[in-house]
């Protein structure tokens, strides 16, 4: 009997990992995302990442740790042999939701939200610029009118 060959990993078997945060969202920048397969740490960094596996079932977990662990997402994964399955994992831009993991491209978890905070912020700071503007506008011809009412009394 021959003895046996080791088994070797097939080419290219694995995960493609990318992880990715918003640009509005650069603070996330200074904690690297934590990425853990079936509860074993793998890696952590943002961007692309191959992690190689055998073929099989696998349980894909990755949060970044902030203050607690931010932006969770979970994913069961099937690797075939020779196969390289493609994720996207990206951080929410709202700190208390899930982030967003799956086949890219994946949509960026709470776009929608900062996108209606912004805009509500920037309407109250107009009507809060433009009531100043208006308010100082009004007083200012008032004072005129004043003053013209008082010379004409005066001649």
């Amino acid at each position: 009997m021959y003895p046996q060959q080791p088994q070797q990993q097939p080419s290219g078997s694995g995960i493609a990992l990318t992880t990715k945060y918003h640009w509005m969202t650069f603070m996330l920048a200074l904690f690297k995302p934590v990425i853990e397969i079936n509860g074993q740490r793998v890696g952590n960094a943002w961007g692309r990442q191959i992690i190689p596996l055998q073929p099989g079932q696998y349980h894909l977990h990755v949060h970044v740790p902030y203050l607690w662990p931010l932006g969770k997402a979970d994913l069961p994964i099937n690797v075939y042999a020779g196969q390289t399955v493609e994720i996207e994992y990206r951080a929410p831009l709202i700190a208390f939701i899930g982030g967003a993991m799956g086949a890219p491209p994946q949509k960026w978890p709470g776009l929608v939200f900062t996108i209606i905070m912004f805009a509500v912020v920037g309407v109250l700071i107009l009507c809060a610029c433009g009531g100043t503007i208006l308010a100082a506008s009004t007083s200012n011809s008032t004072s005129a009118d004043t003053f013209h009412a008082v010379t004409q009394l005066l001649h």
